[in-house]
């Protein structure tokens, strides 16, 4: 009897559901009932996702370097489905963004703690030669990574750090873009011109950039913290996830690159240019960048240290490979 009482409701609360949709129930149910089953690989479309692996050369480790891309590219998007749902809150609620933010910072434990594949993972003298069938294209063109840092915090933060003290709030968009501290690092060293790479890159995502900046002006992952209340604002928690999420971004992120450049492309007198010519000497310490998300978190003198291990990281290789 209590079976029949909750399947009658059920049927009812359907109903109500789709009562706005123009079809009854019945052609719902009938629609039920005519579908497959649904399967594991149908679900996450495995066959497509294993097929999109194409490497260009005759390679093996080729399709390692394509798949740790790709599955990297699917972590970036799972940090900004966490970074939307918290722009996106209007609650203001301390243990939602705490949640949110744990989130993220999983996301990018996983990334760190993965990133021996690009390290120890392939064979130098494979890399070495089939990167060449890659020019110019560049992990540098990540703009799922560009719009988490734009998601974090407002423009005026990711200016070039020579530049930044020149620039606030009050610069308009276009203006703060155009000195943000990435495009430095796709500069050609010898003349000064824009590479290729980043050309093509800005050609592609500039006018999405400055669309989510404007959307996000005055709503980034750092004004939500700045708006809450001051109570808020002094929770350990929160502070503490929001500084692990700044140190992974800045810090340990490109730490682990600059780990992976050095062992594929620094040579015993001379340094192997990266793919698309980034100048990734000068580009990827973070001691160089200093870009931190939510700088009112920290002392003085942390900010003018951000970074300052990267040294040890390039005297003490065996610190990398761990």
């Amino acid at each position: 009897m209590k079976n029949k009482e909750h399947l009658e409701s059920q049927i009812l609360r359907l109903q109500e559901k789709y009562k706005d949709s123009g079809q009854d129930i019945s052609s719902y149910l009938d629609g039920l009932l005519y579908q497959r089953y649904l399967t594991y690989w149908d679900y996450i479309h495995l066959d497509t996702l294993l097929s999109l692996q194409v490497p260009r050369t005759h390679f093996p480790d080729e399709e390692i370097f394509i798949m740790y891309h790709q599955i990297t590219e699917l972590y970036f998007k799972l940090i900004l489905h966490e970074e939307k749902q918290i722009v996106d809150d209007k609650s203001q609620n301390v243990a939602f963004f705490i949640e949110k933010l744990n989130r993220i910072n999983n996301y990018y434990k996983a990334l760190i703690s993965s990133f021996s594949i690009m390290i120890r993972g392939m064979e130098r003298e494979q890399f070495l030669q089939y990167r060449m069938a890659l020019l110019p294209a560049s992990g540098f063109q990540s703009a799922q990574y560009r719009t988490i840092e734009i998601y974090a915090t407002p423009l005026e933060n990711l200016v070039f750090s020579s530049k930044r003290k020149d620039f606030s709030e009050n610069n308009s968009i276009e203006e703060l873009y155009e000195e943000i501290y990435w495009k430095k690092g796709a500069t050609d060293k010898r003349t000064g011109e824009k590479t290729l790479t980043l050309k093509q890159f800005e050609y592609r995502y500039t006018p999405r950039f400055i669309r989510i900046a404007k959307q996000l002006k005055n709503n980034t992952i750092y004004h939500k913290y700045l708006n809450l209340s001051e109570e808020s604002r002094h929770n350990k928690e929160l502070i503490e996830a929001l500084k692990i999420m700044d140190i992974n971004a800045n810090i340990n992120w490109p730490l682990m690159h600059l780990g992976s450049a050095h062992r594929y492309l620094n040579a015993e007198n001379t340094s192997i240019e990266a793919t698309g010519g980034t100048n990734w000497k000068e580009y990827l310490p973070p001691s160089f960048q200093k870009v931190v998300f939510f700088p009112n978190l920290y002392s003085k003198e942390e900010l003018n240290n951000w970074g300052k291990q990267w040294v040890d990281h390039i005297f003490n290789p065996e610190k990398i490979e761990n």
